[in-house]
């Protein structure tokens, strides 16, 4: 039996989600439409909402609706300190902990020469250009502590060095391997409580 093209499409387009293998595509996919077509119909609007509002904060590069993010925005933060993370979803583990009172900047991926991901495939420009607004003093390192999360930091801590910028990096007060949004708050709070000069 053949798939209708459409379904296919639904299957395809489902496979390219992180964690989600051709099985679990095919049953998610026939779940939404033989049984909760509202809910295929609430995510299809939701999906298309986002696309249409969503872009990236001026300041931090994260996903916002309006120019400038709510942490951005917010005037009591110190702007003096800045957090690189590797994605929005470390950006809301750390904001979680309640440790941090600084800004953050998304560099939205990491460095990984593997998956051909090099330094202009991530936001450094932006980040260079944010950190050396001579507001900046320190620049805090939270990328995750996988290879290319740790390639990342290296990489970033020579360039910010070289502007003449202080660099720390989030202690290893999570596991070796694990990535932000997987820690418990309390461990990532230690983290930042605990972060080294690179």
């Amino acid at each position: 039996m053949s798939t209708p093209p459409s379904l296919h499409a639904l299957i395809a387009a489902l496979k390219t989600l992180p964690g989600i293998g051709p099985k679990s595509a095919q049953r998610m996919a026939f779940h939404l439409m033989q049984r909760d077509q509202k809910t295929a119909a609430d995510l299809a609007t939701a999906l298309n909402n986002a696309l249409i509002k969503l872009k990236h904060c001026s300041l931090c590069n994260t996903f916002s609706e309006v120019d400038l993010c709510d942490v951005c925005s917010d005037e009591k933060r110190q702007h003096t300190l800045l957090c690189v993370v590797e994605m929005p979803t470390d950006l809301m583990m750390l904001e979680q902990t309640l440790a941090f009172h600084g800004l953050y900047f998304v560099l939205m991926g990491r460095l990984s020469p593997l998956d051909g991901i090099g330094p202009k495939d991530i936001a450094l420009e932006r980040l260079l250009e944010r950190a050396s607004d001579g507001i900046v003093k320190e620049v805090i390192l939270a990328t995750n502590f996988t290879t290319e999360g740790e390639a990342t930091a290296h990489y970033l801590a020579e360039m910010l060095r070289a502007r003449g910028l202080k660099v720390s990096r989030i202690a290893r007060g999570m596991p070796v391997g694990g990535e932000l949004e997987h820690v418990d708050a309390g461990t990532l709070a230690q983290a930042m409580i605990e972060r080294r000069s690179v």
